[in-house]
């Protein structure tokens, strides 16, 4: 019997320490477990959730927010827009397409049915976004999940966890009571502030990556081409000499 309890011990550590890295997020209409290293922000009627720590803020965000039901909420319109590419305004001017890496599909979380989906370069160039979404009574949820594409895998475990975490809290008296939280309006679409919520930064961040590898790309040509010079400079050098020892 001891030596039975003893080999559960490393199995009941390992439980109470990864209890122990979780922080439950609740709000008016949802819940889920993150990291305890990340908090939430209310931005207007987004939560934007990142980790504190400034540098891997930048890597990865989880934006949620919801609204009303309205006409164009249902699941099989969300499943329509999810399927196709979506289009990103970029900062530099211009628009782009994002690519469906993850076609949407449906799952049971916590007994409520979601839409699951993946797009890469639909909200932030560079960046994968996973969007779940789910209607219960008058209200649609969206959550998203962005992460830069260097650091998918670091961020894919803990995501997995706050996906299986998720669960729906609304109630149906959530629209009479403005109080409990900001909810967008049935004539909205869901999801339109999700692109005003996205941190500066990231994008910032993203961009003075893309800046420090055009300016190494710049560095590197400019070395090439001194060395090319200074060759030929040597060569010019040595055939003068060569010239003048001939003609000697």
């Amino acid at each position: 019997m001891r030596s039975y309890t003893f080999r559960l011990l490393p199995l009941v550590f390992l439980l109470i320490g990864s209890m122990s890295e979780a922080r439950t997020f609740k709000n008016a209409y949802i819940s889920f477990e993150m990291l305890d290293t990340w908090k939430c922000k209310l931005e207007q009627t987004e939560w934007v959730c990142r980790a504190e720590d400034p540098q891997e803020s930048k890597e990865a965000v989880i934006i949620l927010t919801a609204k009303e039901k309205g006409p164009t909420d249902n699941f099989p319109i969300y499943m329509d827009h999810m399927s196709k590419p979506m289009t990103l305004n970029l900062r530099t001017g211009g628009q782009a397409q994002s690519t469906v890496t993850m076609p949407p599909r449906e799952e049971m979380i916590n007994d409520q049915k979601w839409l699951d989906g993946l797009h890469a370069n639909s909200e932030v160039q560079n960046y994968f976004t996973r969007y779940l979404a789910t209607i219960k009574d008058q209200i649609a949820i969206l959550v998203t999940f962005s992460v830069h594409n260097k650091y998918y895998a670091k961020h894919r475990a803990h995501f997995m966890d706050t996906v299986r975490s998720l669960r729906v809290i609304a109630t149906k008296d959530l629209l009479s009571r403005p109080d409990l939280g900001p909810i967008r309006g049935s004539g909205e679409v869901l999801g339109a502030g999700i692109g005003q919520a996205m941190p500066g930064d990231l994008l910032a961040a993203d961009d003075e990556g893309a800046a420090g590898e055009e300016k190494k790309g710049l560095l590197q040509n400019e070395m090439v081409l001194g060395g090319g010079l200074l060759l030929l400079v040597v060569l010019a050098y040595v055939g003068i000499k060569m010239y003048q020892k001939r003609n000697g």
